[in-house]
C-alpha cells in the first residue's frame, strides 16, 4: 500500500474508505491511528478487536467504531481488506495465516507511519537493552541544538499522535521494538542497534503475548532496521554486533561503536554504550560537538532505568524495574562496587536462563531478596547450586524494600533490577519501579 500523503484528499485515505479495516489490538499506537483515521475522514469501515472487555472504558472511541472484544475477539479476521496489528499480536497464529492466505493485507502503525511520514529524516533506535535511553538522549541533544525534532514509538508515546505537527525538514526519532520491526519492509536513513541477547523467548504478559520462537527469529526481526537501507543511508552498531553484521551484508554505511568517554551523570558502562551512540546519530544529524558534549553532560536518563531514588542513612536506592532480563540485571550489578549491593530481583518468568547471572550475584551482591514469581524460584534455585545462602523471600515490595534495608550496612546500595518481568503482582515495570519508590519515599 503506497501511502504518501496526509491530505483529506490522499487516494489513499479514499482507497480506505472503501475498505473494511482491523484494528487488532487496541493500544496506545493503534488507538492514535484510529483517531487519526476519523479526522482525516477516512470514511473506511473500522472494527476494533480486542480480548480485553474493557478497553470500551479504557480507550474510548465513537460508537460508529465496531467492536469485537472478549473471547473470540480474532475470529474471522480473514473478512477484513487490512488488518493494523498492534505489535503485541503474534505474526504466526492460525488466525493471521487465515487472513493472509484470503489475501488480506498485515499492515501496522508503523508500517503506515513510515509510509506517511513527510520526512525522511528519521532515526530509528533497537536493542535488546539501551533504546529508549539512546532515543531519549538523541533527541534531547537534536532538541536544544535547535532541529525541530519529535520522539515516538516503543517508548510510549504513539507516532500518530503528532503525524500533523511534522513537516518535511524536521527530524523523527523512534525507539523501534523487535515486535514492530518484524515486519517493516522500510529502514530508517539512520539506523542505530544498541545491543543484542536473548530476550523475547517466551509469552509473559497475557494482554501483550507476542514472542520470538527462537534467537535467530529475534534477531531476524531486529535486522530489519538496517536491512532496507540505501547506501546513502548509515548504520551505528555496537561493535559487539560487528560479525553478524557483516554476516547481514547492509548496504548502507556502518559506524561501530565503544563506550564513550563524555562527562556524564550516567552510571554503567553499558550507559557510555549508549551515549557514543546518540553521539554519532547526532553528529550525523548536524549537531556540532561542542552542543553535544554539553547537552550529555546535563542528560539524568530515563525513570525506571538505573534511576537514582534518594540516600537515608547513608544507603543509596537504585530503581532499575526495566531491567526484564538477566542480562540487564548483570549490567546494572556492574555499575557499583561489588560486595556493595542488596538486590531485590524475581518475577515472572520468561524463559531466561539465569546461570551467568547467578555467578555475578555470587561475585557482587550481599544478600538476594526475591519478589514472587515463578522467575523468582528458578533464581533462587540457580543460585541455591552456587551455594549462595543470603536469599529471602518478600511477599510484596514494601517487605521487599524492609528487607533491603534490614540487610544493608553504611554506604551500601538497595537495587532494583528484577531480571523477570513483572506480571503476576504488578500490571507492568513501570508500576513496579513507582511502588519501590513510593516505599522509600515514605
Amino acid at each position: 500500500m503506497n501511502l504518501n500523503s496526509l491530505q483529506n484528499t490522499s487516494p489513499v485515505l479514499v482507497r480506505l474508505g472503501r475498505k473494511k479495516i482491523c484494528i487488532l489490538g487496541l493500544g496506545i499506537e493503534n488507538y492514535a491511528l484510529v483517531k487519526f483515521l476519523l479526522k482525516k475522514n477516512a470514511q473506511c469501515d473500522i472494527t476494533v478487536c480486542d480480548a480485553r472487555p474493557s478497553v470500551n472504558k479504557e480507550l474510548p472511541l465513537p460508537k460508529k467504531i465496531k467492536r469485537q472484544l472478549g473471547k473470540g475477539y480474532d475470529k474471522n479476521l480473514k473478512q477484513y481488506d487490512i488488518i493494523f496489528r498492534i505489535a503485541g499480536y503474534p505474526l504466526f497464529t492460525k488466525q493471521i495465516i487465515k487472513a493472509m492466505m484470503a489475501g488480506v493485507e498485515i499492515s501496522s502503525p508503523t508500517k503506515l507511519f513510515f509510509d506517511l511520514c513527510p520526512t525522511k529524516n528519521i532515526i530509528g533506535v533497537t536493542g535488546t537493552k539501551g533504546k529508549g535511553t539512546t532515543a531519549s538522549l538523541i533527541y534531547h541533544i537534536l532538541k536544544t541544538a535547535g532541529k525541530q525534532v519529535h520522539l515516538a514509538g516503543n517508548i510510549g508515546v504513539p507516532m500518530f499522535g503528532f503525524m500533523d505537527k511534522i513537516r518535511k525538514n524536521d527530524w523523527v526519532v523512534l525507539e523501534l521494538s523487535s515486535f514492530q520491526l518484524e515486519d517493516l519492509p522500510t529502514s530508517p536513513r539512520i539506523a542505530v542497534f544498541t545491543n543484542f541477547f536473548a530476550e523475547h523467548l517466551a509469552p509473559v504478559d497475557p494482554n501483550n503475548p507476542n514472542y520470538h520462537k527462537s534467537l535467530k527469529t529475534y534477531w531476524d526481526a531486529k535486522e530489519n532496521i538496517f536491512a532496507h537501507q540505501s547506501a546513502k543511508d548509515i548504520l551505528i552498531a555496537n561493535n559487539t554486533l560487528r560479525d553478524k553484521i557483516r554476516l547481514a551484508k547492509p548496504k548502507g554505511k556502518v559506524i561501530y561503536f565503544t563506550a564513550s568517554k563524555l562527562d556524564t551523570p550516567l552510571l554503567g558502562e553499558h550507559n557510555r554504550k549508549n551515549i557514543a551512540a546518540a553521539v554519532l546519530a547526532t553528529q550525523k544529524a548536524g549537531v556540532k560537538i561542542a552542543d553535544i558534549k554539553k547537552n550529555v553532560k546535563n542528560f539524568r536518563g530515563l525513570e525506571h532505568r538505573l534511576e537514582f531514588v534518594g540516600e537515608k542513612n547513608k544507603i543509596r536506592y537504585y530503581n532499575d524495574s526495566f531491567a526484564t532480563a538477566p542480562d540487564a540485571t548483570i549490567t546494572a550489578l556492574r555499575a557499583f562496587t561489588p560486595k556493595t549491593i542488596v538486590l531485590i530481583a524475581g518475577g515472572a518468568d520468561k524463559g531466561s536462563d539465569f546461570t551467568t547471572l547467578a555467578k555475578e550475584i555470587k561475585k557482587r551482591v550481599r544478600c538476594v531478596i526475591l519478589l514472587p514469581g515463578k522467575g523468582s524460584r528458578r533464581i533462587k534455585q540457580t543460585l541455591l547450586k552456587l551455594k549462595i545462602a543470603k536469599i529471602q523471600n518478600a511477599k510484596n515490595m514494601k517487605q521487599a524494600v524492609r528487607l533491603g534495608k534490614q540487610n544493608t550496612s553504611s554506604g551500601d546500595v538497595v537495587l532494583l533490577s528484577p531480571a523477570c518481568a513483572s506480571f503476576g503482582i504488578f500490571k507492568n515495570y513501570k508500576e513496579r519501579g513507582n511502588l519501590f519508590k513510593k516505599e522509600i519515599k515514605k
